[in-house]
């Protein structure tokens, strides 16, 4: 199972109206088409706007992509650019503040999904967002334990192979934030465990020209939204091609494939739940048909001999 939404099918509309203003939403990807994970979302919020604080029973994350929204995490208080992403955990008090000027614009994720409005509540507002002091977002502070900035050369290998300064403002180098290349494909991961994300992970993934993921499938939801580029995908035997602004969800067991036919790079923010295992996180049908070559061969070569007429070996 799969689902396709255009950019020009996306339709904001205002959420949380009691306990917001300027704040709009658009659910892309949630149990309407399907998924029982993902909680797939596009959010704005306008200058001089606000989400009140509230907790949810759900974890949050977020990848901003336009703006400078204000986050209130557990009371403090964090502006956040384009490349900031990280995670509200679940019971978490925090609050949105919208940017002094223009309007902010960002992705989020709810893992469980978020309930309907005739099911038992799951999001719990408890006022207007508290003031205080906005103290710029620190990467490098471990306390910043919930976030992570990601910036254009975090996804170019030649930038990576220079040793950084001990007072480089970034956040230390370590494997838990390398860069994963291979086969013409880069993997950034903005969110997962080492934020205190649970049940989900989100990543950054960009294509070289010529770049291929072959057919697979996983025991996980995955979900993918265009930022910049554009890429042939197949899911369950069925050839898209999608641009910038395009959103694909593949549910369990849907075969999928990515393949970079253009002249161009291709990028895109990713999104898996529940969280990958430890092992079999993807199953590639050549490994599968390789096998049952190679069996089927061994098969023929210890087939028994057969007798023809005349006492001849076959």
């Amino acid at each position: 199972m799969h689902h396709i939404l255009r950019s020009d099918e996306i339709r904001l509309a205002p959420a949380y109206p009691e306990h917001s203003a300027g704040f709009n939403r658009c659910s892309l990807i949630d149990r309407s088409c399907g998924s029982v994970h993902t909680g797939l979302g596009l959010c704005t919020l306008d200058a001089g706007g606000r989400i009140d604080t509230h907790l949810h029973s759900f974890e949050e994350s977020f990848y901003v992509l336009e703006g400078e929204p204000v986050l209130i995490l557990d009371g403090h208080a964090c502006p956040l650019t384009p490349g900031a992403c990280g995670i509200v955990p679940l019971g978490v008090p925090h609050a949105w503040l919208g940017p002094q000027q223009g309007r902010a614009k960002w992705l989020d994720m709810l893992v469980p999904q978020a309930r309907g409005p005739d099911e038992p509540a799951d999001t719990f507002f408890l006022g207007p967002p508290a003031s205080g002091d906005i103290k710029p977002l620190d990467i490098r502070d471990p306390r910043s334990r919930h976030f992570f900035r990601l910036r254009d050369t975090d996804m170019q290998v030649d930038k990576l192979k220079v040793g950084a300064r001990v007072d480089a403002p970034t956040v230390s180098s370590s494997m838990a934030t390398a860069l994963l290349a291979y086969s013409g494909i880069a993997v950034k991961m903005l969110v997962d465990q080492r934020l205190d994300a649970q049940l989900h992970t989100m990543f950054m993934v960009e294509y070289q020209p010529g770049g291929v993921a072959h057919p697979h499938d996983h025991p996980l939801e995955e979900a993918y939204v265009i930022l910049d580029g554009e890429v042939e995908a197949e899911a369950d035997g069925r050839r898209y091609t999608m641009r910038v602004g395009d959103v694909l969800w593949t549910g369990v067991g849907c075969i999928h494939a990515f393949y970079n036919t253009s002249n161009g790079t291709v990028r895109w923010l990713e999104t898996q739940s529940p969280q990958p295992p430890a092992r079999y996180s993807y199953r590639f049908n050549r490994d599968w048909e390789y096998l049952a070559h190679k069996l089927g061969d061994a098969q023929q070569e210890n087939a028994p001999v057969k007798a023809v007429a005349g006492g001849a070996r076959a």
